[in-house]
């Protein structure tokens, strides 16, 4: 059975929610292997004069440890 591991991300995207996640998986993926899932735990919409800005997401990237 597999060591698993997971780390907390915050990710932010102009786009959207899907583009965040994505953007954290992408990001990640940089310096990791092994990713199975990327667990959301919060959203958040930043607003600036009452419109939306930015979409966040974080949430836990959850990936096999190499032996």
């Amino acid at each position: 059975m597999p060591i698993v591991r997971n780390i907390d991300v915050t990710m932010q995207s102009q786009v959207s929610f899907d583009d965040a996640c994505r953007a954290a998986v992408a990001e990640a993926a940089k310096t990791l292997r092994g990713i199975m899932s990327f667990r959301v735990n919060e959203t958040e919409c930043v607003v600036e004069h009452d419109r939306i800005i930015a979409y966040r997401v974080t949430g836990k990237i959850i990936f096999v440890v190499e032996r």
